[in-house]
């Protein structure tokens, strides 16, 4: 493994809000991060290298419940507000669970971000700023 969950932690530290993530991103490939997905159900976040090796950040938050029904355009609308530093990572959780959005999955080496909902299939494929 050629991270640690404390490094990464240490990196998510520095981000206040959605503004901030493609530098977040930036720092975690350097890292040695090639991919990694997040359950919104519990803030749980499954790190991969280029080796395929994985390391978990555990539990984040008290248990969400995340809605069987997928409101995408109301999901749209709230990310972009997150996007722009208009939510904390809590609150676009929140965001994510009420709209059906099950967690993301994020491609460092193709820098795309693909949610997904509870069936985990693709909803929302977006290409994360360099």
């Amino acid at each position: 493994m050629k991270f640690t969950i404390e490094q990464i932690k240490a990196e998510h530290q520095k981000v206040k809000s959605g503004a901030d993530f493609p530098k977040y991103i930036q720092a975690i490939k350097n890292l040695g991060v090639s991919k990694y997905t997040v359950y919104v159900a519990n803030g749980n976040t499954q790190y991969f290298d280029t080796d395929n090796e994985t390391a978990n950040s555990g539990k984040k938050y008290d248990e969400l419940s995340v809605s069987e029904n997928l409101n995408l355009e109301h999901f749209k609308t709230r990310l972009k507000l997150h996007q722009q530093g208009g939510t904390d990572y809590l609150t676009f959780c929140n965001d994510c669970a009420e709209n059906g959005v099950e967690g993301w999955k994020l491609d460092l080496n193709a820098m795309t971000c693909t949610y997904f909902d509870k069936g985990e299939n693709d909803i929302l494929i977006e290409q994360i700023p360099g």
